[in-house]
């Protein structure tokens, strides 16, 4: 799969219903990750990290992105949606625009993740908080 179609992939399934700057941050956290040592060198790699069963499954709720090992089929149903993310994600890698402010990790403000209290906020857009 071609880095532009992974990082689209997870800006589609964590973030089609935030605004663009909320996916563009998201696409960031990707990238940062990308670019740190302590993360897999490709975007692939960094999207579906994570445990997997020996079927090549991942293990549920053990996914560095929750859409990935939420249990759900992933279903590209809002083409709309899905352009928008090709879109950002072409932009993202591109433009290196990085609003999340050098961020490597992101929640929804819905949940409360320990990790979040060994990281420094950078910034919140919608629903989503980012950290470095």
């Amino acid at each position: 799969m071609l880095e532009i179609t992974c990082l689209a992939f997870a800006v589609y399934f964590e973030a089609r219903s935030e605004p663009i700057a909320g996916q563009l941050a998201v696409a960031n956290v990707i990238i940062n990750r990308k670019l740190s040592p302590r993360y897999p060198n490709n975007i692939c790699a960094v999207v579906f990290e994570g445990p997997v069963y020996a079927s090549g499954h991942p293990i549920k709720n053990r996914c560095q992105f929750s859409f990935w090992c939420d249990g759900q089929t992933e279903v590209l149903d809002d083409r709309g949606a899905w352009n928008t993310a090709l879109n950002v994600a072409d932009s993202a890698l591109t433009t290196r625009l990085d609003v999340s402010e050098g961020a490597t990790h992101y929640h929804t403000t819905k949940v409360f993740p320990k990790w979040r209290l060994s990281l420094q906020q950078t910034i919140k857009i919608g629903e989503h908080i980012f950290y470095r």
